[in-house]
């Protein structure tokens, strides 16, 4: 005779402690990001010391606006997060375009772009894991695009689905692989600074970096006639700049997701927010001084692939530099991956349980979990690993997700702006509400931020229009399908 199976569960059960939530802001920050876009951002800033300004921009960015969200962490303490503090502060539609957003390309596209950035690194160790090895060639679809089935393309999608799988197993193992592998990479990374300042000091770089910290070279122009040379040239080059460090500081909300899990939301989720954020962006800015310890600012602008931090290493380490950090890298990004996946899928249980997503996403398995949520982001995950893109002049392929991501870079930002400013209306619609937590600064720290953010937002749209204008239109395109999905839900008819 068999046992019956476990009956679902119907609510969560909160297993995330001030320690498992710190781990999860961290982990799901901490991806690739850091040792790659310095590249970048040095050819548009061109002097080690606005390099080290444009990361000061992204730090106070990213710790002020989530010193500011803890005050909507601890007034919604349940899941849904981001999604949630949207929807309360306007309505329900602007809820439902940032979950839309998320699903389709943020946090999907992410985990896709992490997942193959794992293999890419694999590679390194495993030259049979490349994007150019393929089990079923490019085939096209029209002229800019394919699809294909590449090594590294099957590798990034094993771990998608083994991570997917894992998490649907109970929070517990989700928390347990995302606290030792947070653990790892903060540690990778704190090595990789130790390394540069102490056993990679180059004196040569050091007096021409320090000693000439401020004169623009080996510019990339930000627009034709425009560069950093000038006062409003170097203004644009920062706001552009932070497409690079944002990004690679983002995800920090995802702790918000999960409020539903975490013991004693109202006073652990905005200090997982504090801490979690203060620790990674001092990491980040400890980096790139290590980088600028250890190469040039010549060869931080010209790093082969932009792999800023294995060139540190590959000066330090002749030979099993870029070995070193390919393991480092592949830590990092296993562990930002299962941040990223466990966080996700409670935005869409949100969803569902508001009748605007899959009705199947709004429930829990017998392990408390959202397993269906969890199965929703996996597929379409893998189908955007799928897709590339093409450029028939350089006979070069790309990734559809990677265009996408760049897309809804501006969009990500459009939320994060209005979702401080819900802190302002919130105090005006509901001025008793129980706040354990108040925005730290307020009003001027999350002004502050609002300023700051739509001054970049402003010169992303006047000279980047071919990667933000699309985004507008991907999250404009959730207007019908939210109209869709409250028709469907008050018919009871919806999958």
């Amino acid at each position: 005779m068999t046992s019956p199976a476990p009956a679902p569960a119907s609510e969560f059960k909160r297993q995330l402690g001030l320690l498992d939530s710190t781990a999860i802001v961290i982990g799901s920050m901490i991806g690739s990001g850091i040792f790659i876009v310095s590249a970048e951002i040095a050819r548009q800033v061109g002097s080690p010391g606005w390099l080290l300004v444009a990361w000061l921009i992204a730090g106070f960015l990213t710790v002020t606006g989530a010193l500011s969200y803890g005050e909507l962490a601890s007034m919604f303490p349940r899941a849904g997060g981001q999604y949630v503090y949207l929807r309360e502060a306007f309505s329900p539609l602007w809820g439902f375009l940032y979950g839309w957003t998320l699903f389709l390309v943020i946090q999907t596209g992410t985990i896709a772009a992490v997942g193959v950035g794992f293999a890419r690194f694999m590679g390194v160790l495993v030259p049979g894991i490349s994007e150019s090895n393929y089990l079923i060639p490019p085939v096209h679809l029209s002229e800019g695009y394919a699809v294909s089935l590449s090594t590294a393309q099957l590798l990034g999608i094993v771990v998608i689905a083994l991570l997917t799988w894992t998490n649907t197993q109970g929070l517990k193992y989700g928390k347990i692989v995302q606290n030792i592998f947070t653990t790892a990479k903060t540690g990778g990374l704190a090595a990789l600074i130790l390394l540069g300042l102490f056993a990679g000091y180059n004196a040569t770089a050091v007096n021409g970096n320090f000693g000439d910290f401020w004169t623009p070279r080996n510019l990339t122009p930000i627009a034709p006639g425009l560069d950093a040379t000038t006062a409003f040239g170097l203004l644009v080059a920062l706001c552009v700049s932070q497409t690079g460090s944002l990004f690679s500081a983002d995800a920090w909300n995802n702790i918000t997701f999960t409020a539903g899990e975490v013991i004693n939301p109202k006073r652990n989720v905005p200090l997982s927010l504090a801490l979690g954020t203060a620790i990674v962006i001092g990491l980040y800015l400890l980096a790139n001084v290590a980088y600028l310890v250890t190469l040039p600012i010549q060869a931080i602008q010209t790093a082969p692939a932009d792999r800023v931090a294995t060139a540190t290493l590959q000066a330090i380490f002749p030979g099993a530099g870029t070995a070193l950090m390919a393991v480092a890298i592949m830590i990092s990004t296993f562990g930002c991956m299962n941040g990223l996946i466990l966080a996700g899928a409670r935005a869409y249980f949100a969803m569902a349980r508001d009748g605007v997503f899959f009705a199947k996403a709004g429930e829990l398995n017998h392990a408390s979990v959202p397993s269906w949520a969890l199965l929703f982001q996996g597929l379409w995950t893998v189908l955007l690993v799928l897709p590339r893109t093409y450029n028939p002049a350089t006979q070069a392929y790309g990734n559809l997700y990677g265009n996408l991501l760049d897309y809804v870079i501006s969009a990500a930002l459009i939320f994060y702006i209005l979702t401080i400013a819900g802190i302002f209306r919130l105090r005006v619609t509901q001025p008793h509400a129980e706040r354990p937590y108040k925005a730290f600064g307020y009003p001027l720290i999350p002004a502050l931020y609002i300023l700051g953010a739509t001054i970049i937002l402003v010169v992303l749209f006047a000279y980047r229009t071919a990667t933000t204008w699309p985004g507008l239109l991907i999250v404009l395109l959730g207007v019908p399908v939210y109209y869709w999905f409250r028709s469907q839900s008050r018919r009871q008819r919806f999958w």
